[in-house]
């Protein structure tokens, strides 16, 4: 089964999603639409695919089975609707929304319908990352502690003139562009947070978004999850993402390389891994895949996308729903952010209900001692 497939939105995404997804043996690109008119007519004239400037109009006269949404992520809640409202299986790039109520809405619409629908959060497809989510669901380390999610690199590194990632309404800042990774790989590991504390949203070059978060997330058996971002560090030649894991039985760290693992003894031990440490390296841990560009998680994500087609499953690993998740932890650690820390003003009105506490306990005891 051939599918039918659209691409919107042609930046750097998504002409990475379009030079792989044209090369698909069960794909046939039907269409591609953006704005920039240039890019349009190159991508015409040395393709030959049919170009649209208006993502109405593409959905009006191309015959499509599916759409990869890769534009920036304020136009993404409209975009998907409109697919969706059609019949279209959807692949959106990461954030899903800028919304919760939306995400939350897109997610109810797709299940719906029954339409196949993925979010490209695509450390899910990293071999390392993947060990980890096996070396849990074996409870090879026992039972988990804390865990260090980090993402750092030099996406910002100077003062300049606004794009869309760097307005908070546009792409989102640093929290929804990079920190929604790690955030994401916690909830795939942990579910869902029930709170966060401690948030900080810093403007280090941005003028209009953050450029670091900091924050910890809570879960109810007493977890809990620092995340620590930073898209301005130089330091790092490109972005890049780890997570360090610590158990009553061993400890795990991971980053889009390898996964190392430390195993006590009296730990649960995994077929192909024994006590002390252990490494395993992604390159070994990672299927071939037909096209690679940049990584072969990209790839995989998308032929991931194109056989839950196929096979007409509504099971997704990188699910809307699993989107709007991560989009709730987002907006908890905003509302946390725009609170506030607790100043020393904070701490004597806590304090003084004690010490009226304490009074009263004083008195009473006099008046057992009959003082």
């Amino acid at each position: 089964m051939m599918i039918k497939l659209a691409v919107v939105g042609l930046g750097k995404m998504g002409l990475s999603h379009l030079a792989m997804i044209k090369a698909h043996p069960g794909v046939t690109l039907e269409a591609i639409c953006d704005s920039t008119g240039y890019v349009l007519d190159v991508l015409n004239k040395y393709t030959g695919l049919k170009t649209f400037s208006d993502y109405s109009s593409m959905l009006n006269e191309a015959e499509l089975d599916a759409v990869l949404i890769a534009t920036p992520s304020r136009y993404h809640a409209d975009m998907v609707k409109a697919a969706l409202d059609r019949g279209l299986h959807v692949f959106c790039e990461k954030p899903l929304c800028l919304s919760v109520k939306d995400a939350e809405e897109l997610t109810a619409l797709a299940q719906q319908k029954g339409l196949v629908n993925q979010v490209g959060y695509h450390y899910r497809f990293v071999g390392a990352f993947q060990e980890v989510k096996r070396l849990l669901d074996a409870n090879a380390i026992g039972t988990v502690t804390h865990v260090l999610a980090e993402a750092y690199g030099p996406v910002v590194l100077k003062p300049k003139g606004s794009t869309w990632r760097t307005q908070r309404t546009e792409g989102g800042g640093c929290l929804y562009d990079y920190a929604a990774h790690p955030i994401n790989l916690v909830n795939w590991y942990f579910g869902e947070p029930h709170g966060v504390g401690g948030t900080v949203l810093n403007s280090i070059f941005s003028k209009e978004t953050d450029d670091e978060v900091y924050s910890t997330l809570y879960f109810g058996d007493g977890k809990s999850a620092q995340v620590s971002v930073n898209w301005s560090d130089e330091s790092y030649r490109k972005m890049s993402a780890k997570i360090t894991i610590q158990g009553t039985a061993g400890r795990i760290y991971a980053d889009r390389q390898e996964c190392q693992v430390f195993l006590r003894d009296g730990a649960t031990i995994p077929q192909g891994y024994q006590t002390g440490w252990n490494v395993r390296y992604t390159t070994d841990l990672t299927e071939p895949v037909w096209f690679y560009i940049r990584g072969e998680e990209y790839s995989s994500q998308l032929d991931y996308f194109v056989r839950q087609i196929q096979q007409k499953s509504g099971d997704n690993v990188n699910s809307f729903a699993n989107a709007a998740a991560t989009d709730r932890v987002i907006a908890m650690m905003i509302a946390d952010a725009e609170k506030g820390p607790a100043t020393g003003a904070d701490s004597a009105s806590l304090a003084a209900p004690v010490h009226k506490q304490l009074s009263l306990s004083g008195r009473l005891l006099g008046l057992l001692r009959g003082r």
